[in-house]
């Protein structure tokens, strides 16, 4: 067990406390999920750099950290959805995808070959967080100045254009995921 997996193994710790935090739904409990969120994302980044840095990508690696990165993402999204920021279909839209992109990308795996990740995924992954980070200051404002123009056109205009941007981006990047991959998903 190395410092990478280490990190990532932290990060699906701190994805239960975040979901946990955002449905108890208070001012407190909301910030510290954000900041929770933002750590967990950091770790994502930094587990990463490690493994390349230091040499220590691993098996489990490659399998841990697609996972806790999906409990993180997901959970969070549907932690929304229970309190009713974000639409159901959207969240469905965002698993479907990624439960199928990493269910080939281990089935790959197995089967000796690796499926690389493309751009448009790390893009995908960016409009995620950025999406999640975006509801967060909503809820938070919301606490704070219930009734503003501010929070009336986070939910009313921004959470909506940016949850339609998301779920067009993380489609997308499935569909060229399975394009870009199409020779070697061939071969199994």
């Amino acid at each position: 067990m190395n410092i990478a997996n280490k990190l990532t193994l932290l990060r699906v710790g701190l994805a239960f406390v975040c979901i946990g935090l955002i449905l108890r739904d208070s001012l407190i409990s909301l910030l510290l999920a954000l900041v929770i969120f933002i750590l967990a994302s950091l770790t994502d980044l930094l587990d990463g750099y490690l493994a390349r840095k230091k040499k220590l990508v691993s098996d489990l690696g490659k399998i841990l950290d697609p996972i806790a990165d999906k409990i993180l993402i997901i959970g969070t999204f549907c932690a929304f959805l229970e309190l009713g920021i974000i639409n159901a279909w959207m969240v469905s839209l965002i698993m479907l995808r990624e439960f199928i992109i990493t269910g080939l990308r281990f089935y790959g795996l197995n089967k000796g070959v690796v499926l690389e990740a493309r751009r448009l995924g790390k893009n995908k992954t960016v409009s995620q967080v950025t999406g999640i980070c975006v509801i967060f200051i909503a809820l938070i404002l919301s606490k704070i100045f219930p009734a503003s123009k501010v929070v009336f056109f986070l939910y009313s205009i921004c959470i909506p254009v940016l949850m339609w941007y998301v779920v067009l981006i993380t489609v997308f990047s499935g569909i060229h995921y399975f394009w870009a991959n199409r020779k070697a998903i061939r071969t199994f």
